[in-house]
């Protein structure tokens, strides 16, 4: 069993994976991820490094409640993702759950503050109270004057922090990144960590998948999978306190 555990007894971790495999059938068996347990407690932030086809992105999907586990438990915020219905799935994402995607993933005729405020739409807030939340999340990431341009009108990392704040709309437990800095330079990957930096210090939950070391060493632990395993883990504020 591989497993990575950073909580406490007392602690109750956002993220709670136990012996967890995931299979799937591609004309045979593959396994995806082999027995992995995993916590993420409340307030940390972590990194997912491995190499292409390891499992990285099997295990985002299974936190994010986007796939259920063939063995092995997955509670996100109190939830078991594997028995939930799929209705109470989308709900854990759409209010537990901020993705930030590689592909920023936003809707080209909607302005940055239309964008943000999407996920509000769905979670039935008033349009007024939607739209001073999103404007406010913008100008957290330093967007307040681009507001209302559109997708086209903003470079790949503004529209990055669009994606970014739209992730922090719902107020979730958890936001997951994959790969956040894989279309922007590397000055304006460096603001977006900036950004992740200052959730961490805020108190948010962080797990950031990413091939970039540079980009892994700014959280407080680096989690290494291979061939589907959990095969190391790197306590990074360890390592600074030594």
């Amino acid at each position: 069993m591989s497993s990575a555990d950073a909580a406490t007894d007392d602690e109750v971790p956002v993220v709670d994976l136990t012996d967890v495999t995931k299979t799937y059938d591609l004309g045979g068996v593959v396994e995806a991820l082999a027995g992995v347990s995993l916590t993420l407690p409340e307030g940390s932030y972590t990194a997912v490094m491995g190499p292409s086809g390891s499992g990285k992105s099997t295990l985002l999907n299974l936190i994010g409640a986007l796939d259920t586990p063939t063995e092995g438990r997955v509670v996100v915020a109190g939830q078991d993702v594997g028995t939930a219905t799929e209705a109470e799935r989308a709900g854990l994402r759409g209010t537990e759950v901020g993705f930030v995607f590689q592909t920023f993933n936003l809707l080209p005729r909607l302005t940055a503050v239309e964008n943000v405020a999407l996920p509000l739409v769905f979670a039935g807030v008033p349009r007024d109270e939607r739209t001073a939340r999103a404007r406010e999340l913008l100008a957290d990431v330093g967007l307040g004057d681009r507001t209302d341009h559109l997708p086209t009108e903003l470079s790949g990392g503004q529209r990055q922090r669009v994606a970014i704040a739209r992730a922090l709309a719902a107020d979730p437990a958890l936001v997951l990144a994959d790969e956040p800095t894989g279309n922007v330079d590397t000055e304006t990957g460096g603001r977006v960590l900036d950004i992740f930096d200052d959730l961490h210090a805020r108190g948010n939950t962080l797990l950031l998948v990413t091939h970039e070391r540079h980009v892994a060493e700014r959280a407080e632990r680096i989690v290494h999978v291979r061939d589907g395993e959990l095969v190391r883990v790197e306590d990074l504020g360890a390592e600074a306190d030594d």
